[in-house]
C-alpha cells in the first residue's frame, strides 16, 4: 500500500497489542488433564505451525523482490525494514522454537528451515542441547542477569551461544569418532546455508530485475535476519532476566522446575505467540506441545505481554526500576534464591 502504511506492522505489534492486551486481560485457564492427550494429538494445532513454514518463505521471498524492484522513499524503507523481522522473527523464530522442541522429523527439519531464513540455524543445536540445560545457572548466555541491561546481554547471548553450538556439535562428533572438522558437523552447514540462500536469492532476483542490486538484496536479508534475532534475544532476555537455579553443589544446580521462568498470561499476546509467554510450563515440560502449556501461578509473572515488555526492556532505567522490584517482591514472596 505504500507511505505510511509501512509502519502497520510496528504499529500493531507495539501498540494495538498491547492495548488489547490490557483490554481484554488474562487467561488463567488450562487445558483439563483429562483432554491433555487429545488435544496435544489434535493435528490442527501442528497444521498451523506447518504451514507456517511455507509462508514465512514465500513472504521473505516477497520482501526481497520489493526490496529489488520497488522505488522506496527513505520514510517507507525504514518502516518496510522494520516491519518485516517483526513477521521472520516474532512468529517465524517463535514457530521455529515450537517445532524444534518435537520428535517427528518433518517438524525438526521445518523448525531448521525457518532458522535459515534468519540466519539462526545454530539456536536448533544450542537452545534444545545448551539453554534447556543450563538455563537459570551462570553457563547459559541466554539467561540475563540481574542489574544486565539488553544491550550488554544481547552480544553474550548472541556471540556466546553461536560459540556453545560449535562446542556441543564438536562434542557429539567426538563422541561418534568423528574430527569436529568433518562435512558432518551441522554449524559448518548452519553457517553457510544461509549465506547461500540468501546470495542465490538475491542474485536471481537481480538478474530478473535486469538492474544490479545483489548488494542491496543481499544486505537487506542480513540485516533483516540481524533484526529478527535481535527480536528473539530481547524475548529471551525478558523470559530469564534476574532468576538463576540453586546451587546444589560445585557445578551441580537444582532440577529444573516452573520457578526458573518468567510467565506472562496475557490472552492476546499469548495467542499470537503460541503460548510462549507460558514459558515457565514449557521449560519444566519442554516436550509439551504450545496448546496444552499450563499457567501457573506460582511462577514469576510479568506485569505485561512480551511486546510490552521488549519496549520496557530497550529502556534500560525503566526496566530496572520495574523488573528489579518485581524480583524482590517474587523472592520475598516465594522464598526463592534469585540473583
Amino acid at each position: 500500500m505504500g507511505g505510511w502504511w509501512n509502519y502497520m506492522c510496528p504499529f500493531f505489534v507495539f501498540i494495538v497489542i498491547p492495548l488489547l492486551d490490557w483490554q481484554v486481560g488474562l487467561d488463567n485457564e488450562n487445558v483439563p488433564d483429562s483432554q491433555v492427550k487429545i488435544v496435544s494429538e489434535e493435528f490442527y494445532y501442528r497444521f498451523v505451525t506447518y504451514i507456517w513454514t511455507y509462508f514465512q518463505i514465500g513472504f521473505l521471498l516477497w520482501a526481497m523482490w520489493k526490496i529489488a524492484t520497488y522505488r522506496f522513499t527513505t520514510v517507507e524503507l525504514i518502516g518496510f525494514i522494520a516491519s518485516v523481522p517483526l513477521v521472520t522473527g516474532g512468529i517465524g523464530i517463535t514457530v521455529a522454537h515450537e517445532l524444534g522442541h518435537k520428535k517427528p522429523a518433518i517438524e525438526r527439519f521445518y523448525a531448521q528451515v525457518l532458522l535459515m531464513t534468519v540466519c539462526y540455524m545454530h539456536f536448533y543445536i544450542e537452545h534444545n542441547k545448551g539453554h534447556h540445560v543450563h538455563v537459570g545457572t551462570p553457563l547459559d548466555p541466554a539467561t540475563s542477569r540481574r542489574g544486565e541491561n539488553f544491550y550488554a546481554f544481547w552480544w553474550r547471548s548472541v556471540s556466546g551461544g553461536y560459540l556453545s553450538a560449535w562446542r556441543l556439535e564438536a562434542e557429539r562428533l567426538r563422541k561418534k569418532g568423528l574430527t569436529p572438522y568433518s562435512l558432518q558437523n551441522r554449524m559448518i552447514w548452519y553457517t553457510l546455508l544461509p549465506l547461500a540462500f540468501g546470495a542465490v536469492v538475491a542474485g536471481g532476483f537481480s538478474l530478473l530485475a535486469g538492474q544490479p542490486v545483489f548488494l542491496i538484496v543481499f544486505g537487506f536479508f542480513i540485516l533483516q535476519s540481524i533484526l529478527a534475532f535481535t527480536l528473539l534475544e530481547l524475548v529471551n532476555y525478558i523470559e530469564h532476566y534476574g532468576i538463576v537455579r540453586r546451587e546444589i553443589a560445585p557445578g551441580r544446580y537444582e532440577k529444573v522446575n516452573t520457578m526458573h521462568s518468567w510467565n506472562a498470561n496475557q490472552l492476546i499476546s499469548n495467542f499470537f505467540l503460541f503460548q510462549l509467554q507460558r514459558h515457565s510450563d514449557h521449560h519444566a515440560h519442554a516436550y509439551k506441545r504450545y496448546q496444552v502449556l499450563r499457567h501457573i501461578p506460582e511462577s514469576p509473572q510479568l506485569p505485561a505481554g512480551y511486546p510490552a515488555m521488549i519496549l520496557l526492556a530497550i529502556v534500560p532505567p525503566l526496566w530496572f526500576a520495574i523488573m528489579d522490584k518485581k524480583l524482590d517482591e517474587w523472592q520475598h514472596h516465594h522464598q526463592i534464591f534469585v540473583t
